[in-house]
């Protein structure tokens, strides 16, 4: 079998084209990663996807597919996918607000890849900074957060076929729904899980990805970058899962005046401190705690 008929499905011209359906993109996908697909025909897809619009049955199709590769992990009580490119992001201080669950006694499974940042805004070089741990493998992982209560584990550690996905962009130029798929992953199957999203048509997407998934407790927002990490000086909506249902939550703002993640005058010394008096970054840190906290209100303690 190969993914022709599948790109023939989408790409039958109008009137004609549709989206495929979770069963057809699980087999999709399952050709994908065992190397049974022509590149050609993966790019393909993957732009015929991305100019009709992914669906929630495709992203949960695919995830489902790429789950079956996963290694075994141990178990967890919060997923946080970290994908964001970067470009309009400043200092990942989000890292603090999940570092403050994992000191509350709660372990939290940061997964992503984020190794092409730069302007200080690298994830994976502030993770040392916060004292978050980078785990290996899936074993190294268990291991410390058996010690710490938190660890982050690159994409390519297990999922490498996944990140040779996501990288396509490099060579067609435009993101694809992996980026999706991979803040839908949830690789430990944790019973809460938070995802960032830059664009905000991608709230309802992986709200209802989530809930085909079986996902209960889920939080989305519009982030830094495109992180789980709130702009405290706005109002912000997080698109939830309560026990598997949809459900919209309005979050104030708590502070006075409107301003931008990107324009805080700090620096990777400041961040690294951990203990800014910057009203503005402390804010960020506990308004973004408090978001992922309600993906799990009576679980995951202040």
């Amino acid at each position: 079998m190969t993914l022709a008929p599948f790109i023939h499905a989408m790409g039958r011209g109008p009137g004609r084209a549709r989206s495929l359906t979770g069963p057809e993109a699980e087999d999709a996908m399952r050709l994908i990663l065992a190397g049974r697909a022509d590149r050609h025909a993966i790019g393909a897809l993957l732009m015929l996807m991305r100019y009709r619009g992914e669906t929630p049955d495709e992203i949960a199709g695919f995830t489902r597919a790429v789950r079956e590769n996963l290694p075994a992990l141990p178990q967890v009580d919060l997923d946080w996918p970290s994908y964001a490119a970067g470009r309009t992001r400043g200092l990942p201080w989000f890292l603090w607000a999940v570092k403050r669950l994992a000191q509350g006694g709660k372990r939290v499974l940061i997964h992503g890849w984020n190794s092409h940042q730069s302007d200080g805004a690298d994830v994976r070089s502030a993770l040392a900074l916060v004292g978050i741990a980078r785990a290996q493998d899936a074993d190294d992982a268990a291991r410390l957060l058996d010690r710490d209560n938190i660890a982050y584990l690159p994409l390519e550690a297990i999922a490498p076929r996944l990140l040779d996905l996501l990288r396509l962009r490099e060579v067609l130029g435009l993101r694809s729904c992996i980026n999706t798929v991979c803040r839908m992953l949830n690789p430990a199957q944790a019973p809460a899980a938070v995802q960032g999203v830059f664009h905000p048509p991608y709230l309802a997407l992986q709200q209802a990805a989530g809930a085909l998934l079986g996902q209960l407790q889920l939080a989305i927002l519009k982030g830094g970058g495109g992180e789980f990490e709130r702009n405290p000086s706005k109002p912000v909506t997080l698109w939830r899962l309560v026990e598997g249902q949809p459900v919209e939550t309005l979050l104030p703002p708590l502070t006075p005046e409107p301003q931008r993640l990107s324009d805080l005058p700090l620096t990777l010394e400041d961040f690294a401190s951990g203990t800014t008096q910057d009203p503005f970054a402390r804010a960020i840190i506990a308004g973004t705690a408090e978001a992922a906290r309600l993906t799990s209100p009576q679980s995951i303690p202040a």
